[in-house]
């Protein structure tokens, strides 16, 4: 892997050139859960994992290692919550440092991702399947980044196999 980068990134294609293959995670950083998804080592398939609890810092850390070696993850791609504006409030700037963490704590390349309406898509989603029933109600949150997960992988799809304008 190429050397990281001091702070994660927002371009693909940068991201990209950190990360060009393997499983993914994808993190919802909520400020009470977070929600956890990952993609398959094809990079075709984003799926809801699970939902951690906010604790301290060292614990979720230790979780996450734990994920990212029994997963062989290659990647974060972190939700970036701006606002519909597109302006950064409080809690981008928030999940900015927790992106820093990740790759500082992971050493792993972090891809900020604009996760505007993914919690909204997830209700959606859950309401179609009826997945709250058998999951509860707090696993809105892993298919939250399952959604952020998906719409990465998307772009990155896009930028590795540029569709043919012809």
């Amino acid at each position: 892997m190429a050397h990281l980068p001091d702070k994660p990134q927002r371009d693909v294609a940068s991201f990209l050139a950190l990360s060009p293959e393997g499983p993914l995670l994808g993190i919802d950083p909520g400020t009470k859960r977070i929600g956890i998804a990952a993609s398959d080592a094809s990079r075709m398939i984003a799926s809801p994992v699970e939902v951690l609890v906010r604790r301290r810092w060292s614990e979720v850390l230790a979780h996450l290692r734990s994920l990212v070696e029994k997963r062989g993850i290659t990647g974060i791609v972190l939700g970036h919550p701006f606002n519909m504006d597109g302006s950064e409030g409080p809690r981008a700037q928030s999940a900015w440092q927790t992106g820093v963490n990740l790759q500082t704590g992971l050493e792993l390349p972090v891809l900020m991702w604009d996760e505007r309406l993914s919690t909204f898509e997830a209700e959606e989603i859950i309401a179609e399947n009826e997945v709250r029933k058998r999951h509860g109600q707090h696993w809105i949150d892993a298919v939250a980044a399952s959604v952020i997960l998906r719409d990465a992988l998307g772009a990155l799809d896009r930028v590795e196999r540029p569709v043919d304008p012809a």
